[in-house]
């Protein structure tokens, strides 16, 4: 499932190019998760503006409102000026005068709504409930330790969650709780307040490292050049099952946590 670093990653490789372009048309292929919004016509003619993130969700402004987006489970946008005829699995089309920008999506997991604004129905809905952003300077320690604060939830279903920080999705939430040295299993409430800085930290440095490598490819997800990302090549234990921890040599655990796997080291990280 494309997380922040992937849905980052492809914001910064068409946002740019697509940013001033006057939409020419639009096509609809099969249903996605939730219907457009609008009539396609309406969008014609509409000046497309500077694509943001938040969360997992992008917002691209496009007249006097905006379109969001999200990848789903398997989703990818590309964007350029000779794409090939749409597939069977290219679900939408924003056509403008700089190229075309299309979410290909196996699955029809993902969606393309229009929202008048961020601060109304249907965006609003959908973002209301999301946790501050990992580079947000709000993001301390502190902040983490009071949030966790009587959650009995083990730590890495509540960074999975979203409602506390969001974009730490399953292998940037292994890996940060490797380098803070939590064993996944703990208790949410149970991190104290110097864990909580080190775990605070190691989300920052592990997202940061994984959006210069352009976010993790597991098997689907391509930016909007269609490049996959890399870091999952540089996992300490995320995939790495039975291998030799990189800081002890203990072999790396697997556990299934919320249909979800966790990779962790049970030397270096202690409930």
């Amino acid at each position: 499932m494309p997380e922040l670093p992937e849905v980052e990653t492809t914001r910064r490789s068409f946002a740019e190019r697509i940013a001033g372009a006057t939409v020419t048309g639009v096509r609809l292929g099969k249903p996605l998760r939730w219907p457009l919004g609008c009539k396609p016509a309406l969008l014609r003619g509409c000046r497309v503006g500077q694509a943001t993130r938040r969360g997992k969700y992008l917002w691209l402004p496009v007249g006097e409102g905006g379109l969001l987006l999200h990848l789903g489970m398997s989703g990818s946008l590309a964007f350029g000026e000779q794409l090939a005829p749409p597939g069977a699995h290219d679900h939408f089309d924003l056509i403008t005068d700089r190229g075309t920008l299309r979410l290909t999506d196996p699955r029809r997991f993902g969606a393309v709504l229009w929202s008048r604004s961020l601060d109304v129905p249907p965006a609003s809905t959908l973002l209301g409930g999301l946790g501050l952003e990992p580079f947000d300077p709000a993001f301390t320690g502190e902040y983490l330790h009071r949030a966790l604060h009587g959650r009995r939830v083990a730590i890495k279903q509540a960074l999975l969650a979203g409602d506390i920080v969001v974009g730490a999705g399953n292998i940037y939430a292994c890996e940060a709780l490797f380098r803070s040295g939590i064993d996944p299993r703990t208790a949410a409430g149970r991190v104290s307040r110097p864990r909580c800085e080190r775990l605070a930290d190691a989300v920052r440095h592990i997202l940061a490292q994984a959006l210069d490598l352009g976010g993790s490819t597991l098997r689907d997800y391509r930016d909007a050049h269609g490049m996959a990302g890399s870091f999952q090549q540089h996992a300490a234990v995320y995939g790495r099952e039975g291998q030799p921890c990189l800081a002890c040599g203990t072999p790396v655990r697997r556990i299934v946590q919320g249909q979800r796997s966790s990779y962790f080291c049970p030397h270096c990280q202690r409930r």
